[in-house]
């Protein structure tokens, strides 16, 4: 062999302690750069028993507050306490047995004893045949996190209870508006009754009523109370008492030392004005109600009524083609000396009245076109064969048709009366 070629495969002796030197400053360097990271890390040796701690940077001095000579040559479960919990501790034991990585979130103690949420990731190192010789593991500080991420966590707990009890009241306040309505309808000869009411929410401010009032007469009322939810139920609810056939405690009456029982049955238009006295509209919540209430003798057919602020009635005639009723009138509670006119109608038999709220006809398609009042004769006029509850059905139908089927934006309500054309003088109480 050329001996002056042999001399070219090892370096001068000024090139290996270069190249000895560059290696000890590489090495150098790692160490400074682990030092210097804010996360602890720590180097265990996967070939000495129970797996000791070989290397702790000054991360891992920082957070845990043990020096490295306290913590060298022990596994590092002294970190573990009383709350921690097992099955995540029982998770890195199985990974380090199986020699995978692993990466838990565990609840660790300082040397103080002071607690701290440990972001912990474990890595194997393996030599170059393959075995597994040290593990590495680098540990992060989530304790600000961690407490945010568990205040959220115990919030909506809370909250969700809180809405659970609220789900739960307003299905029994739902459960007692619903009572408050009539149960089934009142058996009288000559007429028939029907009702349907749909809420947009939990509970409606839409309310109505069908009672005995003196006699052969007959009171039925339908409100709509501005607003949804809470605040109109409870007026609604206010109301539906305050209209009942109680004469002491009812709008519907008055004194009258001329009557047995001292009380009167008032006028449609009375009851208009008296509520309209009695519940003026507050400015801070804008909240008011229109009302339709009639009363209708039995003995003579006729029905007197006043609308204020309401949808007119509707009107089927025996034979003849729907059309809307008189009426006039503001809201109640809108105008504090607000007059209320007051109608007549003399009705036969066969003759259908219907009442509806606003959600009848303000009911929108997805083109935002009103489901309106003439569509409302048109199907009120096709479904004319049918019976009085089917026929208030049919109009429902049409209504949540018309919205594609999307939920109500107002509460739905129809109350409707037929003229049957049985003896009118006799008269099943309600």
């Amino acid at each position: 062999m050329n001996r002056k070629h042999e001399r070219h495969h090892h370096p001068p002796p000024e090139a290996a302690a270069k190249s000895i030197g560059q290696d000890h400053e590489i090495l150098h360097l790692k160490d400074r750069a682990l030092d210097g990271a804010a996360e602890g890390i720590v180097i265990s040796d996967a070939r000495l028993p129970d797996n000791p701690l070989i290397y702790v940077n000054s991360g891992f001095v920082r957070l845990t507050g043990y020096s490295a000579d306290e913590v060298l040559g022990r596994n590092c479960r002294f970190l573990q306490g009383p709350r921690t919990d097992p099955a995540t501790t029982d998770a890195i034991r199985q990974a380090i047995h199986a020699e995978r990585s692993c990466r838990v979130e565990i609840l660790n103690h300082r040397k103080d004893g002071t607690i701290f949420w440990n972001d912990l990731s474990i890595t194997p190192v393996r030599d170059s045949g393959g075995p597994v010789t040290h593990f590495i593991g680098i540990q992060s500080d989530i304790t600000q996190r961690k407490n945010a991420e568990i205040a959220l966590q115990q919030a909506k707990a809370q909250l969700e209870n809180a809405n659970q009890r609220m789900r739960r009241n307003l299905e029994a306040a739902a459960k007692i508006q619903q009572a408050l309505l009539p149960t089934h309808p009142p058996e009288m000869a000559g007429v028939r009754f029907a009702w349907r009411l749909e809420s947009c929410d939990e509970l409606a401010g839409d309310t109505m009523n069908l009672l005995q009032l003196d006699g052969n007469l007959v009171g039925l009322y339908l409100i709509d109370v501005s607003g949804h939810g809470v605040p109109s139920s409870l007026l609604s609810f206010t109301l539906n008492h305050l209209l009942s056939p109680v004469p002491a405690q009812s709008f519907l009456y008055g004194r009258s030392e001329s009557r047995p029982h001292g009380f009167a049955v008032l006028s449609p238009a009375e009851v208009a004005r008296d509520l309209n006295t009695r519940f003026p509209m507050d400015m801070r919540t804008a909240q008011y109600f229109t009302l339709v209430y009639g009363i209708l003798d039995m003995r003579r057919l006729r029905l007197r009524y006043v609308t204020a602020g309401h949808p007119p009635p509707v009107l089927l005639p025996a034979g003849g083609a729907p059309r809307r009723l008189e009426a006039a009138g503001f809201p109640i509670g809108v105008m504090p000396e607000a007059d209320f006119e007051e109608y007549v109608l003399d009705l036969k038999t066969g003759d259908r009245i219907l009442f509806y709220t606003d959600g009848v006809v303000d009911t929108a398609n997805e083109n935002d076109e009103d489901f309106g009042t003439e569509r409302l004769l048109a199907t009120a006029a096709q479904h004319r064969q049918a019976s009085l509850q089917p026929w208030l059905d049919a109009i429902v139908a049409a209504v949540r048709a018309w919205s594609g089927g999307h939920p109500l934006q107002d509460d739905v309500s129809l109350l409707a009366l037929e003229i049957t054309g049985a003896d009118n003088h006799s008269f099943i109480h309600l």
